[in-house]
């Protein structure tokens, strides 16, 4: 699925996805330093390096699994740290139904399906049973603009792309981390800095069927204006 370090960066671009389920193996400490070096070489707003990694295995993660799920189910709000936003509307709306109906197809989970559609809700609060969570969090001295934010964003990408490229698989989410004070507690994040995502991580379980699923992207020429150029 992954893990050829020759491979060129189209490749492992082109080649990436999410995954969501994952062998009941360990990841050596040394193949995740690796990554998070790599990663690390992404760009930051003046060399800011605005990041932290808390990266959570064994026991502690098990915990902040169990005090996700426990909130959630017991209706909890959620207290993630960075801005939800408005519902999605429009074309934003019918991409998230899209993959989630890819997902669902994928798993043989039918609409309705009322049990197994909250098991797969509470797969993405149980970090998808990965046996590696990554916790991205910021200096909360730089919360009053989005420049760190938007270097966040940049290295976890790097991350996932990094991760990809060594036989690890990756899913950025927001579900684990919405729980923020369990996540904090359990993590022992610091209150200088803000979390704002996780990202599960292990070896991908090639017969889990939703590892199968390609989302579909927009075209160069829907995204993309050019001005300037001749012809």
């Amino acid at each position: 699925m992954s893990g050829n370090p020759d491979m060129t960066f189209a490749e492992v671009v082109r080649g990436r996805r999410s995954i969501r389920g994952y062998l009941d193996k360990p990841v050596p400490r040394e193949v995740i330093e690796e990554v998070l070096e790599i990663a690390m070489r992404a760009p930051s707003s003046m060399n800011t390096q605005p990041w932290h990694f808390h990266v959570i295995t064994g026991e502690p993660l098990d915990k902040i699994r169990k005090g996700n799920t426990e909130n959630i189910l017991a209706g909890v709000p959620d207290s993630r740290e960075f801005r939800r936003g408005s519902a999605f509307e429009g074309v934003h709306r019918e991409r998230q139904i899209y993959v989630a109906k890819q997902l669902f197809g994928a798993m043989g989970i039918e609409r309705d399906d009322k049990e197994r559609r909250q098991d797969w809700v509470l797969r993405g609060f149980r970090q998808f049973d990965a046996p590696v969570c990554v916790i991205i969090t910021y200096d909360r001295v730089l919360d009053d603009g989005d420049d760190s934010k938007f270097d966040c964003g940049a290295v976890t990408t790097a991350l996932v792309n990094a991760a990809w490229s060594r036989g690890l698989g990756c899913v950025i989410n927001s579900q684990g981390i919405m729980q923020s004070p369990v996540v904090r507690e359990y993590a022992g994040i610091p209150e200088d800095q803000i979390i704002m995502k996780a990202v599960a991580m292990g070896w991908p379980d090639e017969t889990f069927p939703a590892n199968a699923v390609v989302s579909t992207r927009k075209s160069v020429e829907e995204a993309a204006r050019f001005v300037g150029f001749e012809g």
